[in-house]
C-alpha cells in the first residue's frame, strides 16, 4: 500500500509524497507529538485539524502502561479512540529503554522494565512491541531498538547495534504475521527500521547498509539529539543518510529546533518529531520568525500585538501578548493552550514553506534567510 514518491530534489533536500492507508503525507513533515494519545496543553483533535497537522505521534510504551493497548484494540484502535483519521506513527518503546535506564535490564530476548506508573514488571521485546503497535493500529510502527547513549564506549555501541539489527528482523517477521491475522485492525501497518551507532561514523554506515537490504517501508536515524553537539549530529547525518535507500522516507527521531530541522532537510531527511514546540509553549516560550519570545517577560505586560504579526494561528488571530502573558501568570490553562497551538502552527507552517522552497529550487536561500531572521538579526 505504501508508496513513496520524490517529487523534486534541490541539492540533497527532497520534496516527496508518502501514500499510506490513512492518507497521503507531504514531506518534509513535522509530526505533532501526542505521547499519551493527546497533545499536551489541552489540544483537541479539532485543533490539530485547524493547525495543519499531518501526522500525530503516540508512544507505544506509555499507551501499553496506561490505558493498555488491548483496551485500545477493543475500542477500535488509536484512530477511533482519539477521533483522528489521518496518519499516526507510534514509536516502539525503544527510547524508553534509554530514558528509563534505572528501571530496566536489557537481554537478547528483550527488555525487562518496571513501570514508571505503578512499579509492575513489564517485558518488551521485538515481538511484544509489534503486538502492542498492532493493537494500537497505527499507520506506521517503529521497530524495537536500543538507543545507546551518545557517550557510550565503542564496544557497548557495537554490541547494542548488532542486537538492534537482530531485533529488526524479528520485528519484520512479527509484523508480517500480525498483518495477516483476521483480528488485526490495520492490516496495512507499515514498519520503519532504526539506524543506531551513537557518534561512530563507521558503525552508523555499516548498520545503514545492513538495514537497507531489508526493504522496509521507511528508515529512521535514532540516537541523536541525546547529548551530542549539533555539529556531531549533522556529521552523522552527512555520512548515514546517503547509505539509506533513496526511494524510502528518512525520519530523524526526536529532532528538534527549527534550525536542526532546516539543516537536516538539507541532508535528505523527510520526517521529524520533537516535544520542543509543545513543551516550550507550556512554559510561555513561543517561536516567531524573529526568534523565540518568553511571554513571561515584563515587556509584554502592555503589548497589544499578537505573538507574531501576520500569523494565522488561533492565538494570533484574536489574542494579544499582554492577554496571553496574564493567562500564563495566572496559571490559566488557556495561556498554555494558546502558546502550544501557536508553536505547532509555526512548525507546521515552516514545513509548508520548506516544501514550497524545495519545489521552487530555492531551498538554500530560504534556509539561510530563515536562520538569519530567527537568530533575531
Amino acid at each position: 500500500m505504501a508508496e513513496y514518491k520524490v517529487l523534486k530534489k534541490d541539492g540533497r533536500a527532497k520534496r516527496a509524497e508518502f501514500k499510506t492507508v490513512h492518507g497521503v503525507i507531504q514531506t518534509p513533515v513535522f509530526m505533532n507529538v501526542g505521547t499519551q494519545a493527546a497533545i499536551k496543553g489541552a489540544v483537541s483533535t479539532e485543533d490539530l485539524e485547524g493547525i495543519k497537522t499531518q501526522v500525530e505521534l503516540s508512544n507505544t510504551y506509555h499507551l501499553h502502561v496506561r490505558p493498555g493497548d488491548t483496551l485500545i484494540h477493543e475500542l477500535g484502535g488509536l484512530h477511533k479512540f482519539m477521533v483522528w483519521d489521518k496518519p499516526i506513527l507510534t514509536d516502539s518503546g525503544g527510547f524508553q529503554v534509554f530514558s528509563l535506564a534505572k528501571l530496566r535490564k536489557i537481554k537478547e530476548e528483550g527488555v525487562y522494565f518496571h513501570s514508571h506508573v505503578d512499579g509492575r514488571k513489564i517485558f518488551m521485546g521485538p515481538e511484544e512491541s509489534m503486538q502492542i503497535q498492532s493493537n494500537l493500529a497505527s499507520t506506521i510502527a517503529m521497530a524495537f531498538d536500543e538507543c545507546p547513549s551518545s557517550v557510550a564506549d565503542r564496544k557497548y555501541v557495537q554490541d547494542s547495534v548488532d542486537r538492534t539489527a537482530r531485533w529488526l528482523v524479528r520485528c519484520q517477521n512479527e509484523m508480517k504475521r500480525l498483518n495477516g491475522l483476521p483480528q488485526t485492525i490495520n492490516k496495512e501497518q507499515l514498519l520503519f527500521g532504526i539506524n543506531q551507532g551513537a557518534v561512530y561514523e563507521d558503525i552508523r554506515i555499516s548498520h545503514a547498509k545492513q538495514i537497507a537490504e531489508l526493504d522496509l517501508d521507511g528508515y529512521a536515524v535514532g540516537g541523536l539529539a541525546v547529548g551530542e553537539s549539533h555539529e556531531e549530529m549533522y556529521r552523522i547525518l552527512d555520512v548515514t543518510v546517503p547509505n539509506l535507500p533513496e526511494n524510502k522516507p528518512v525520519y530523524l527521531m526526536g529532532v528538534g529546533t527549527p534550525a536542526n530541522i532546516l539543516e537536516a532537510v538539507d541532508r535528505g531527511v523527510d520526517f521529524f518529531d520533537c516535544v520542543y514546540p509543545t513543551r516550550n509553549g507550556r512554559h510561555g516560550h513561543v517561536y516567531t520568525n524573529q526568534g523565540k519570545l518568553n511571554l513571561f517577560n515584563q515587556k509584554y505586560e502592555k503589548d497589544s500585538n499578537p505573538i507574531e504579526q501576520g500569523c494565522m494561528c488561533p492565538a494570533c488571530r484574536r489574542y494579544s501578548r499582554a492577554y496571553i502573558r496574564h493567562l500564563l501568570k495566572a496559571k490559566e490553562m488557556l495561556g498554555m493552550r494558546l502558546c502550544v497551538l501557536h508553536n505547532l502552527y509555526f512548525y507546521n507552517t515552516m514545513m509548508e514553506e520548506i516544501r514550497e522552497a524545495i519545489e521552487q529550487e530555492r531551498y538554500q536561500s530560504y534556509k539561510e534567510e530563515k536562520l538569519y531572521r530567527m537568530m533575531g538579526r
